[in-house]
């Protein structure tokens, strides 16, 4: 069975679902391939992303509901883009040429709805493919049932009745038309169909991907193939996207360059910021490495800047001092170590509510907003941390005057160290909520310890003597957590 034929087939007689051998008996030189139903959907893909060029609000056509299930279109939401191609007829014919220079076939329709833009561009005449804005109705209404996007079972039965065209099943009233249908949902489905089409119901397209908030395009006079030529084409956009920024008071956070082949290829680079901003210098100087990445190919024939996510950014007062200077240098390097290491290998330390000292922290990806953190109003003033803590607490071996106190000596990676002074314990309860089990549910008790030496050191007891939690037949065990310098 044939799954698709190309034009000059078409012409010949030929149509998807006949036969094969029916095909060869019409045309004995037919030349075919094996369907890649998968194949053609990722090559729709791609040309539904190369196809942002025109237009940042592409998606794939699916034929409106399952039972159609499309015949592998694109829907192009085109508002407030044609006047950049010289009109709506000067776009229609750049799309057709270049999808031509693609090697691919194609036919288009434009018109208010989509529904009404798929049935001109699969029935309507080659001239008359355009729908003046609001003569929808007129520019479809010859057009046969099937340019409604109907079930074949549905087209069958209103070409029995009579309603071979759209005008037809436009003129007929409401009602009679659902008595004519042996099932309500068939009827009820017919009628949805027509009033998308003549917009009268909506039909929302969800794009492959979320249009930016601001946008930036240029397509330069002559592909660009090497890396002055890119560099060029950015420092042009740039301005114009700061300039937009500047003017609704806002700052960038991620931003993202599309270049558009003339191959149909398609490459997309992103850098992302801790704050928000809208320096144009700061934001080129990330793109440096993004682009030495990109493989023009035959050629760049168009770009855009996309603003994938924007922040409110009030106008910043200078210091004298030079301080707000320092902190705007940090936020910088923060920049451009996530554009080199990428968002994965920077992080920040975020505070989190758990008894726990080892898990008292998260890392988080730097600029993002911190978590809300209120102390107790009548929180005790705990004892000094350690500059240093440990990932893990490593095990010592303890001399204790008595099983409770403090330790007299302790030995931590093969060396004995006398302790001079001691103070605790500060006692740090288990968290009920967790049962991790074994030592995790044992109480800590930490002590800060000076050795002869002068160096400080964090140390704990896990758990107390006799108490079964502590996995060791009721003796606790000693780890050192962390160091005071």
């Amino acid at each position: 069975m044939l799954w698709a034929v190309n034009r000059e087939a078409g012409a010949r007689g030929l149509s998807p679902g006949m036969r094969l051998a029916d095909a060869r008996a019409l045309l004995a030189d037919l030349v075919t391939a094996r369907a890649d139903p998968a194949a053609d959907r990722q090559g729709l893909e791609r040309l539904a992303l190369w196809c942002n060029r025109f237009t940042p609000w592409c998606a794939m056509d699916g034929g409106g509901d399952d039972d159609n299930g499309g015949d592998g279109g694109l829907l192009l939401d085109i508002t407030g883009c044609a006047h950049l191609f010289g009109g709506e007829a000067a776009l229609m014919d750049e799309i057709a040429a270049r999808l031509i220079g693609l090697g691919i076939e194609n036919r288009l329709g434009l018109a208010d709805t989509p529904g009404a833009a798929w049935a001109l561009a699969r029935f309507g005449a080659e001239e008359a493919r355009i729908a003046a804005p609001g003569e929808t109705h007129t520019a479809i209404a010859g057009l046969p049932v099937e340019a409604l996007r109907l079930a074949a079972e549905d087209a069958h039965l209103l070409r029995r009745l009579g309603l071979t065209t759209v005008g037809a099943v436009e003129n007929l009233p409401r009602a009679s038309l659902a008595r004519r249908f042996p099932c309500r949902e068939r009827s009820g489905a017919v009628l949805a169909r027509l009033d998308r089409a003549l917009g009268r119901q909506a039909e929302p397209i969800v794009p492959m991907i979320p249009p930016p908030v601001c946008l930036e395009r240029l397509a330069p006079p002559e592909p660009l193939i090497d890396r002055a030529g890119l560099d060029a084409m950015l420092a042009q956009l740039m301005p114009g996207l700061a300039a937009a920024l500047e003017r609704g008071g806002l700052g960038v956070r991620r931003l993202a360059l599309w270049c558009y082949r003339v191959d149909g290829g398609v490459a997309q680079r992103t850098v992302a910021t801790a704050r928000a901003t809208r320096d144009g210098d700061h934001l080129l100087r990330l793109f440096r490495e993004a682009l030495e990445t990109i493989d023009p190919g035959f050629g760049i024939d168009c770009a855009a800047l996309h603003a994938e996510r924007i922040e409110p950014l009030a106008p910043a007062q200078l210091s004298l001092t030079g301080d707000g200077r320092r902190r705007g240098d940090l936020d910088l390097l923060v920049d451009r170590l996530l554009a080199r290491l990428g968002a994965s290998a920077v992080c920040r330390l975020e505070p989190v509510a758990r008894h726990r000292p080892e898990k008292a922290e998260r890392a988080v990806a730097p600029g993002r907003d911190p978590a809300p953190w209120r102390e107790a109003p009548a929180t005790p003033q705990r004892p000094p941390r350690p500059f240093r803590l440990f990932d893990r607490p490593e095990p010592v071996d303890v001399m204790a005057e008595v099983p409770d106190g403090p330790p007299l000596l302790f030995t931590w990676r093969r060396v004995r160290r006398r302790v001079a002074r001691a103070a605790g314990p500060e006692r740090i309860e288990p968290e009920w909520w967790a049962g991790a089990g074994g030592e995790d549910e044992a109480v800590r008790d930490y002590y800060r310890i000076e050795d002869a030496d002068g160096r400080r050191y964090w140390l704990y007891r896990a758990g107390l003597y006799g108490d079964p939690a502590t996995g060791t037949g009721g003796a606790p065990r000693w780890y050192v957590h962390g160091l005071y310098g």
